[in-house]
């Protein structure tokens, strides 16, 4: 490595993070002030994983079987990365930057390379199955990224490896319904370095693959997003929250915990109703219309905009506006009215009709269901558990209001 002096150092940040690095690795000083702690501490796993910073980064894929094992893995997140990639291809078009989207352990399964002419690195390590961790290429963005689960920015010699300091990278996690880290997104250079904040569109694109992917895992929960202003409901900065069929909190975005004045670790979270924790009902909740916005006052008296929707086992999404109200008004009642038990379970007919009417079965199944849910209360679990049938079933006949087809099981 070439000497360095302290009048170079302290002509441009290249220059200083050289410097850094030459006192690092061969004299073993600490680079404190001049890199970021996640940096250094990358630095230091990778010193002990690697050894020599001058041997080549070698950006290998691994075995096709793991690769296509991490592509179907993370079908739901690649599904979330392609609605968003026209987007974020238009953005980076016309910079000198590319895409990557790896999984947790820091595969690549996403990549919007295009191989410029100035381009040597770019175009071998944005191949799929490719390995970006710390332990396969040193320090890079995408690698920290995947090791500590952080936002993080690696700009040239901030790499590990000299040969891979042309490189200037920036990664944000993106994670799943359960908190974990499902991928990392990152916006890379080769040689040109960033021209804008490339940190911000990271974490915003980032952003908008996870609320993706947090709706698409999210079947029988119904999602609230919400906003202070109704224009920001449909953008990478609403608010989401799911709430499960027996009203209690089974996840929030970041957004919504900031929102709802909630840590990021989600203290106040578990176990909790959305009736004891925020004051509204599952009814007030379900009300809310699956288009448009509609005025909701939190208890930390913020005003937002709010939108609720659901999206069923089989894939359906959105909530019948005619069926939430059933069921809204059904669960929000104070007191189940009295009941004739005899009328709860339909008495066989003597005799089989030979001409039924669909019309009359239609209503008869959904009046079977209302009434039951009336007896229980408006508990679906214990709705569905009278009727012998799953939960599920009960939501889509309140939303549809259709006999149940030859294949589910009937009501006894």
């Amino acid at each position: 490595m070439a000497s360095l002096t302290p009048t170079s150092l302290m002509h441009s940040r290249p220059g200083r993070v050289d410097l850094a690095r030459q006192r690092f690795f061969e004299e073993g000083q600490s680079p404190t002030g001049v890199v970021g702690e996640v940096i250094f501490e990358s630095w230091a796993r990778c010193l002990r994983l690697h050894g020599n910073p001058r041997e080549s980064a070698i950006f290998e894929p691994v075995t096709p079987s793991r690769t296509q094992l991490a592509l179907l893995k993370n079908r739901l997140l690649r599904q979330a990365w392609m609605d968003e990639l026209p987007r974020l291809d238009s953005i980076l078009s016309t910079t000198s930057c590319a895409a990557m989207l790896t999984d947790p352990s820091g595969v690549l399964i996403g990549s919007s390379c295009v191989g410029r002419s100035h381009e040597a690195l770019m175009p071998v390590a944005t191949r799929l199955g490719v390995n970006l961790s710390e332990e396969a290429v040193g320090t890079t963005a995408p690698g920290v990224a995947a090791r500590t689960g952080k936002a993080v920015c690696v700009m040239g010699g901030e790499h590990f490896f000299d040969s891979v300091k042309a490189m200037h990278c920036a990664a944000a996690p993106i994670r799943d319904i359960h908190g974990g880290l499902a991928g990392v997104l990152d916006i890379s250079s080769e040689a040109l370095p960033f021209e804008f904040d490339a940190a911000s569109i990271a974490g915003l694109y980032a952003s908008a693959m996870e609320n993706r992917l947090l709706v698409a895992q999210s079947c029988d929960h119904l999602v609230i997003r919400f906003q202070v202003a109704p224009e920001l409901i449909d953008s990478a900065m609403v608010g989401l929250l799911g709430v499960d069929g027996k009203g209690d909190w089974a996840w929030a975005n970041g957004v919504a915990r900031r929102l709802l004045g909630v840590d990021q670790a989600g203290a106040g979270l578990g176990g909790k109703s959305t009736d004891e924790s925020l004051g509204f009902s599952w009814a007030r909740l379900a009300s809310l219309p699956s288009r448009g916005a509609e005025p909701l006052l939190l208890p930390n008296g913020l005003h937002v905009w709010a939108r609720a929707q659901m999206q069923a086992p089989d894939g359906r999404r959105g909530l019948v506006s005619s069926a939430i109200s059933v069921e809204a008004q059904i669960r929000a009642m104070p007191e189940p009215p009295s009941f004739d038990p005899a009328i709860v379970m339909p008495t066989p007919p003597t005799t089989p009709s030979a001409d039924p009417s669909p019309v009359r079965l239609r209503e008869s199944d959904l009046e079977l269901i209302q009434r039951t849910l009336t007896l229980c209360g408006g508990n679906v679990s214990e709705t569905a558990a009278r009727l012998g049938v799953s939960r599920g079933l009960i939501y889509r006949r309140l939303r549809a209001g259709v006999k149940p087809a030859e294949s589910e099981p009937e009501p006894s």
